[in-house]
């Protein structure tokens, strides 16, 4: 008998309240069609979220991303739609709710999954909690995209780099993650590589203080110029040429800074 009291005056205290346009409600999906959602609002009358009030993000297929019993919140626009229900709209009240949580995620960096909804001049378009985000050319891999049709309708992680609710401005980018992502991969190669191994390398570029050899799967080591040949020489072109292989030995393995020391010139045998 108390619940049944209780009940009734959480019924009763709800017939009172008023609902305003523009107000942010929740209700809960009584049913679901391709016109749009009904929602419980325990209120006097039902709501409705007409199909295109529910979500902006092209390809949205209602009937897959709600069921009943899905808690919603969603703006006012009318009070009666003309049929005895209260006109909502999920898409405005994301819009309100978004940007704060957009915020949020730009200070957090979280790392978000998305799929590429569009291509635009200059990048692509991802949406994050409903809102449409803009993603540059430079931002969708480590080095710049060229064509970035590649990436329509892909999944893709990101980060919200800009979240400006003044301007409606949302940028995202995939790029430092998977910088991120290539810097552990590149340290967890170096640190297989121990002191005295032995190998062979393609010398992939000259500087006047030595030459980088590639060593394989991403990696690559200094020869320093004292380290070429047992000869004095003043450019370590006097010595190798770009594209040569030559066979290397590491001399020093620093996992901090991601830099592999190497020689030409075999050790001395004790």
């Amino acid at each position: 008998m108390a619940e049944s009291m209780k009940d009734f005056e959480r019924e009763l205290e709800a017939s009172f309240k008023r609902i305003d346009e523009g107000d942010i409600i929740s209700g809960t999906v009584v049913s679901v069609d391709e016109s749009g959602v009904v929602l419980d609002l325990k209120f006097y009358a039902e709501g409705f979220i007409p199909v295109e009030e529910f979500s902006r993000v092209p390809g949205f297929n209602i009937k897959e991303a709600v069921q009943p019993g899905d808690e919603v919140q969603a703006m006012v626009l009318r009070r009666d739609d003309g049929q005895g229900n209260i006109l909502l709209s999920r898409a405005d009240a994301a819009d309100v709710l978004a940007w704060d949580r957009l915020k949020e995620l730009q200070d957090s960096g979280e790392v978000l999954d998305v799929v590429v909804k569009g291509i635009v001049n200059g990048g692509a378009i991802a949406y994050v909690e409903g809102v449409r985000g803009f993603i540059p050319a430079s931002r969708l891999a480590l080095e710049f995209v060229e064509d970035t049709e590649v990436f329509l309708n892909k999944p893709i992680q990101v980060r919200v780099i800009e979240a400006d609710k003044a301007k409606k401005r949302l940028v995202l980018s995939a790029r430092e993650i998977l910088r991120e992502r290539a810097e552990v991969e590149k340290r967890n190669k170096i640190s297989n590589i121990q002191v005295g191994f032995v190998t062979e390398g393609t010398v992939e570029s000259l500087q006047p203080y030595g030459a980088f050899v590639e060593l394989g799967n991403g990696v690559s080591g200094l020869v320093h110029i004292s380290q070429i040949c047992d000869r004095f020489i003043k450019h370590p072109l006097e010595a190798v040429k770009v594209g040569e292989v030559v066979k290397v030995w590491v001399l020093d393995v620093d996992l901090k800074r991601k830099r592999i020391a190497l020689t030409m010139k075999p050790p001395k045998k004790g």
